[in-house]
């Protein structure tokens, strides 16, 4: 006999069932054309992209050094010493969480001095607005 279906049930499903993006060949093609654009207007190399955690550890130790099994935690993962990102599709639950990691990404990859705090986020912000930053220099 089956259990009838209650609101503790409902809550239970919405609160632990896990909703995600499947990565299909369409959804691999927009973003990295997301990844091609949101580069140009920072100013930046177009980054090495990894979309699964299959990709991260198949990628080279080298390139992937510290976060390699730990990456499928995290919505995105910046390699700066190897411009390359990680971006986990799998656990990124809608189109604008994964507009909003692309763009925390990259920003990690143009302004490399800077780690998680107020300027970073307002930085991440106008890049979602459309700003476009000027290529990074380093000082004398």
């Amino acid at each position: 006999m089956k259990k009838p279906v209650t609101i503790d049930t409902i809550q239970y499903r919405y609160y632990f069932l896990k909703i995600t993006m499947k990565l299909d060949d369409d959804r691999r093609l927009s973003i990295l054309e997301k990844i091609g654009v949101y580069s140009s207007r920072f100013s930046i190399m177009e980054p090495n992209v990894y979309l699964t955690s299959k990709e991260v550890l198949m990628a080279p130790k080298e390139i992937t050094e510290g976060r390699r099994t730990t990456a499928y935690k995290y919505y995105g993962v910046a390699y700066l010493e190897h411009n390359s990102v990680f971006i986990n599709v799998k656990k990124i639950p809608d189109e604008k969480i994964l507009e909003n990691t692309i763009v925390h990404e990259l920003i990690h990859h143009r302004f490399p001095y800077l780690s998680h705090g107020k300027r970073f986020n307002k930085l991440v912000r106008l890049g979602l607005k459309g700003r476009t930053f000027s290529a990074y220099k380093k000082r004398k």
